[in-house]
């Protein structure tokens, strides 16, 4: 009789059972995996358009505000005696500016110390101001040095900003004090008292110098403090630095070089209509980007039969749909002629990207910028709502991440489900094995019988033999 047999037995029963269990195990693991491999491709997918959503949020965000929208330009008739910086608030027109003064700090000279840094000079106490501030610096009897001094009128803690070097000459050294600071408040003074008297050749008082240029001071000045000065319009104009700030509203003026007797610098300040434009472009090209993903995430290729990953997801049509009404809706407070995208030439494709008509945008910023920067910066603005709804959608209490959060779940029961078919399979196939175990051992003993018979009937002598 035919028969499959092993080594040990009829049949072959870890071959039978294994392929039971696989069977079982491909039929029960199809749908799992399949809910798999949708869950994760949704969850990449929602990442794509979460990524998509941050980067158009962040080309946003500079342009929420109608600050982003109303740069200006300057422009100087001569260069090299001032620089200009011209924010927002700034009001175009013409200006005439002359640099009177240059700010400076004061600096004072000690006399010549014929023995140089090693000179000794004196112990006792120095009583250094600059400005408002003051600091004391004690001079010891073996700290008395010129160069000793200077280390430490440097080294002290409460120094506000005094330098102290040493001039060095063939003829010996002097002690150069210099403020760190410019404006005419910025004087230096210096008092001496206690010890050997001999600091008394550091002394010197700036009311006294003008009371009395020739009285007791010991310090000569070789700079005095001084504040910048400029004129704008033939109207004087003072900083205790070389920096006038909001000397015209809205314009920052840095001098550099003092002008020539009698002469002026035209600066004329006007709105950067190239600055918006960009911006302007910016932005499209932004939304383009954003776009164009959100048509690949929702797509569907005829010919190839390829799906989007989120092709009619409802989140995906909620986020497009709200963008679409975002872009095209009126801003309100923004006159009728400007208050669309559309009107100042930025219009939708059939695909639902953005182009723009150079010369009807650039015309539109011309005739008024103001209104150009409401229609994306104000309260309801294109930008700001945009922006707004972005921030919403992606908080992490957003409808993003709920519906990431929800597909994880249902990655984390996929795994448990997993857990659960391997416990059931190896269940079934320790029936299996049971089953036909039992089932060899009985073929087992049917074919030892069978071999038996066989035998006994061989022997037996033939009839009519």
């Amino acid at each position: 009789m035919a028969s499959i047999t092993t080594s040990g037995g009829v049949l072959d029963v870890n071959s039978l059972v294994t392929q039971l269990v696989s069977a079982e195990r491909a039929s029960q693991s199809a749908p799992i995996t399949r809910h798999e491999v949708a869950a994760t491709t949704k969850i990449s997918a929602l990442g794509s358009l979460k990524g998509a959503l941050a980067s158009f949020k962040s080309a946003l965000d500079p342009l929420k505000t109608t600050a982003a929208f109303e740069t200006r330009t300057t422009k100087l008739s001569e260069s090299g005696f001032f620089s200009v910086a011209a924010d927002e608030t700034a009001v175009a027109g013409h200006y005439d500016v002359k640099v009177v003064d240059l700010a400076q700090s004061e600096q004072l000279a000690s006399k010549l110390f014929p023995a140089g840094s090693s000179a000794n000079v004196g112990y006792g106490r120095l009583d250094i101001t600059l400005g408002d501030e003051s600091f004391q610096v004690t001079i010891p009897q073996d700290g008395a040095t010129l160069a000793e001094i200077r280390d430490a009128i440097n080294a002290s803690a409460d120094n506000p900003g005094v330098q102290a070097t040493l001039l060095n000459s063939s003829g010996g050294a002097r002690l150069i004090l210099t403020g760190d600071a410019t404006g005419t408040s910025q004087t230096i003074k210096v008092a001496a008292s206690g010890g050997d008297g001999g600091l008394n050749e550091l002394k010197y008082d700036p009311q006294e110098l003008e009371d009395d240029p020739q009285g007791t001071n010991k310090l000569e000045q070789l700079r005095a403090a001084q504040d910048g000065k400029i004129k704008i319009a033939g109207f004087d104009i003072t900083s205790s630095s070389d920096v006038f700030k909001d000397a015209i509203d809205g314009v920052t003026i840095t001098a550099k070089a003092k002008t020539d007797a009698g002469k002026s610098v035209g600066l004329d300040i006007a709105v950067d209509n190239n600055a918006i434009a960009g911006r302007i472009q910016t932005f499209v090209s932004a939304y383009n980007n954003t776009q164009s993903t959100l048509n690949r995430l929702g797509s569907f290729n005829a010919q190839t039969q390829v799906a989007g990953a989120l092709l009619g997801d409802s989140l995906l049509r909620s986020v497009q749909d709200q963008v679409r009404r975002d872009i095209s809706n009126p801003v309100a407070g923004v006159s009728a002629e400007f208050n669309t995208l559309a009107r100042i030439g930025i219009t939708t494709t059939a695909t639902g990207t953005l182009e723009v008509n150079s010369a009807k945008l650039n015309a539109a910023i011309a005739d008024d910028p103001a209104a150009v920067a409401q229609l994306f910066g104000s309260a309801d603005g294109v930008a700001a709502r945009l922006f707004t709804q972005l921030e919403k959608r992606l908080a992490s209490d957003g409808d993003i991440q709920a519906r990431t959060a929800r597909l994880d779940g249902e990655i984390k029961d996929i795994s448990s489900q997993r857990a659960r078919l391997e416990l059931r399979l190896t269940q079934i196939e320790n029936r299996f094995r049971k089953q036909f175990v039992a089932l060899d051992t009985l073929l087992t003993q049917s074919q030892t019988t069978a071999n038996f018979l066989t035998q006994q009937l061989a022997s037996l002598p033939k009839i009519g033999s």
